[in-house]
């Protein structure tokens, strides 16, 4: 569902007509192909945290550990704990994996350490599963560290493959899901890093943006997906993940997830077709409740709460956390399901 999307109402179009909205949005969606022409290519390397990316209470550890070798960093680290257990310290799989890190206790016994100092492996602790879930990173990175090729490629093919067919194929071995896999959390880093540079603008925004154009003016639905049933009524999310869908890039329902569909532009390089975000906390985008559709100018369009309709909003507001530029790679790269 749309994580809230019900508390806007001190939002308000400024006084802007629909009308000029709609020129507004013309012109700016016509800036953002020419746009990409000048700054594809040019983002940067990652070089730390996105300001958000990363729950408050976890960005300290996974900076200091993320760096314990040069096969990781830790906007890597964080992709690997996102896709394992999506920050859920309390999460167990079916297949008895625990803790924010998704250790099977077998590894654990092994592979754990004791990050804090206390005493003790705690594979529920992140004080001790996230110093592990590094430490266990560059043991693996240490086994495979002649092979030929990227040294981090090499050391997440030995985490799903095993070292020894790493070294076998002296490189990534040619298994669809190990290279899957290497592809995925490295596509999944780039929505955790923060960028040295401007981030290459997406050329399906402006076709999202003609979607939920044509939704001006419908009325709000809690949970809602715009199907036949529901009267073509959207929530928050519903309305990005259509609007995304129209293009070919499948978004998660729930809009905390989306924001890890790509790379996060700085408030001054938003460009149209971004999401935007809105969160209780602006230091854990876990508490993400909102989402629109940048459009330019300083507006978005979103469906905001019950009772109101589809409309422009100012994205100035106090609990605006940052945005998103959706990349089809990284849509896909969002896990689908994680464990617990």
């Amino acid at each position: 569902m749309g994580e809230g999307c019900g508390v806007r109402k001190f939002w308000t179009t400024g006084g802007l007509g629909v009308g000029l909205l709609l020129l507004l949005v013309g012109l700016l969606v016509i800036g953002t192909y020419g746009a990409a022409a000048g700054l594809a290519g040019a983002a940067g390397r990652a070089v730390g945290l996105a300001k958000g990316a990363v729950p408050a209470a976890y960005q300290s550890l996974v900076q200091k550990w993320g760096t314990l070798c040069p096969a990781i960093n830790p906007a890597l680290l964080a992709a690997q704990l996102y896709q394992e257990s999506g920050w859920n310290a309390h999460a167990q799989s079916p297949a008895d994996a625990r803790g924010i890190a998704q250790f099977i206790p077998g590894t654990w016994a092994t592979h754990g350490i004791d990050g804090n100092g206390d005493g003790k492996k705690d594979i529920w602790d992140p004080e001790d599963a996230i110093p592990s879930a590094a430490s266990y990173d560059c043991e693996l990175a240490s086994y495979v560290k002649d092979a030929a090729g990227n040294a981090t490629a090499n050391m997440l093919a030995a985490y799903n493959a095993g070292a020894y067919r790493v070294i076998q194929y002296n490189g990534v071995p040619p298994y669809q899901e190990t290279q899957n896999y290497v592809k995925t959390i490295t596509t999944l880093a780039k929505s955790f890093e923060a960028p040295v540079g401007p981030v290459a603008p997406s050329r399906q925004a402006a076709a999202a943006i003609y979607f939920a154009q044509g939704k001006l003016g419908t009325p709000y639905l809690w949970g809602g997906n715009g199907t036949a049933d529901q009267g073509g009524r959207f929530d928050c999310s519903g309305l990005t993940k259509a609007a995304y869908e129209s293009v070919g890039i499948g978004l998660p329902r729930v809009a905390n997830d989306q924001w890890n569909a790509g790379p996060h532009p700085k408030r001054n390089e938003l460009l149209p077709g971004d999401l935007v975000f809105f969160a209780y906390d602006l230091n854990d985008p876990r508490s993400i409740h909102h989402v629109g559709l940048y459009v330019g100018g300083g507006y978005m369009i979103n469906a905001p709460y019950t009772g109101a309709v589809i409309r422009f909003d100012k994205i100035d507001t106090p609990d605006y956390i940052g945005a998103t530029r959706v990349t089809s790679d990284g849509a896909k790269a969002l896990p689908t399901g994680n464990a617990g």
